[in-house]
């Protein structure tokens, strides 16, 4: 497989919205298309046996692929980028980088299949798993053990949006020899950037906030150590997790018009968290935005805005959580995030099934929105008639 080219190679010092519209996009030499041709194709001709144009078989590499992790590693400040076939692929594939005996620590407020995934798949393997409230990185220094090889940050949470210090806690991981691992999902490249807060791998879900249209199912890993880079592509290739040309091609046209779409879905966050804030029958809000918020500082020093999530607790219990989010009209019950359109749902119901019963369970009355860009008034309006 040809190796991706650098970010920013034929490109110089660019900023962010420039670079997700031209990193690893240069018109295709043939046509001279501006668009990335989806190579739609299981394999590739070679000239003679082992002489080939940098491709062979579309596990191993597609040119569309190539492509995406080109500007994905642009967008977070990488060196290299690997693209999978969900955000849960890319996070098997850090996984399988540890073997058994060895120790995760992992925030005690994290995705539910994240959860999952650790605690019921990985546990038959031998790999042992703590969860720790990473507000205050002490928690993580006395979690780690000598078999610690991988410190998992979530940043913003999801679904209570606490913020983790990346750099302190990367700090603690490397002290003891383990990777750190940021999920950036709840932010996107856009708004952070974990590696240049000192984390060795930056982790999306692709489905979300990059792709942004709620039509494509991806993930990627970036990083910037090329022995990392080589030991997880081996894993994506021997694994096969990969993307399909069509899918990474769609993720691709979602990354150009990634800073537009968050400058839209902070603003219509902030504006939502702000009037929730203000309705009676709402106990709490999460989000960072909120100068309310426990951690506001830390987010503004690490993050360049808030995001679209955001989580909400209602008076009346999980009951009152289901009904609300029956109610709404614009905001679809749906689990996912990230899209154009909003969303609402109750994540101990639906996205945090898995954890139910446990201590890393969410309250049974919060409702998680992913906030769209539609009309911000179109959007209170809908939720004010939900919760009455």
């Amino acid at each position: 497989m040809a190796k991706p080219r650098a970010p920013g190679k034929l490109l110089g010092k660019l900023s962010f919205e420039t670079l997700a519209i031209h990193a690893g996009q240069e018109p295709e030499s043939a046509t001279g298309a501006v668009t990335v041709p989806i190579f739609q194709t299981s394999t590739f001709a070679q000239a003679a046996v082992g002489k080939h144009k940098g491709y062979e078989y579309a596990r191993t590499g597609n040119p569309t692929r190539t492509a995406l992790e080109t500007c994905l590693a642009a967008l977070e400040g990488g060196a290299w980028g690997l693209a999978f076939a969900s955000g849960m692929a890319a996070t098997d594939a850090i996984v399988h980088l540890l073997s058994s005996g060895d120790h995760i620590v992992m925030g005690d407020d994290v995705y539910g299949g994240t959860y999952r995934l650790f605690a019921r798949v990985y546990d038959r393997a031998g790999i042992a798993l703590t969860a720790v409230d990473m507000r205050d990185p002490a928690n993580v220094r006395k979690a780690i053990t000598k078999r610690t090889k991988l410190v998992w940050i979530e940043t913003p949470t999801n679904p209570l949006l606490r913020v983790t210090d990346v750099g302190a806690v990367a700090e603690i991981a490397h002290k003891a020899g383990a990777l750190s691992v940021v999920d950036n999902t709840f932010a996107s490249p856009y708004l952070q950037s974990p590696l240049l807060l000192g984390a060795d791998l930056a982790l999306h879900s692709t489905t979300k906030y990059i792709g942004g249209h709620s039509d494509v199912v991806g993930g990627a890993i970036v990083g910037s150590d090329p022995a990392l880079r080589e030991r997880l592509a081996f894993v994506q290739n021997a694994v096969g997790g990969v993307p399909g040309p069509l899918d990474s091609w769609l993720v691709l046209r979602g990354a150009k018009t990634l800073a537009v779409r968050m400058e839209r879905h902070s603003a219509n966050g902030l504006a939502v968290a702000e009037w929730l804030t203000e309705h009676p029958k709402v106990v709490r809000v999460h989000y960072p935005g909120l100068a309310a918020h426990p951690q506001h500082d830390l987010a503004r020093r690490q993050m360049r805005a808030f995001g679209g999530m955001l989580s909400f607790e209602l008076k009346g219990g999980e009951a009152a959580a289901r009904r609300v989010a029956a109610r709404t009209r614009i905001f679809a019950l749906a689990e996912s995030l990230g899209g154009v359109e909003s969303l609402i749902e109750v994540p101990l119901a639906m996205t945090h099934g898995s954890v139910r019963g446990t201590k890393l369970a969410p309250p049974a009355s919060l409702v998680r929105l992913s906030v769209g860009i539609e009309h911000v008034d179109d959007l209170i309006a809908d939720l004010a008639s939900a919760i009455g």
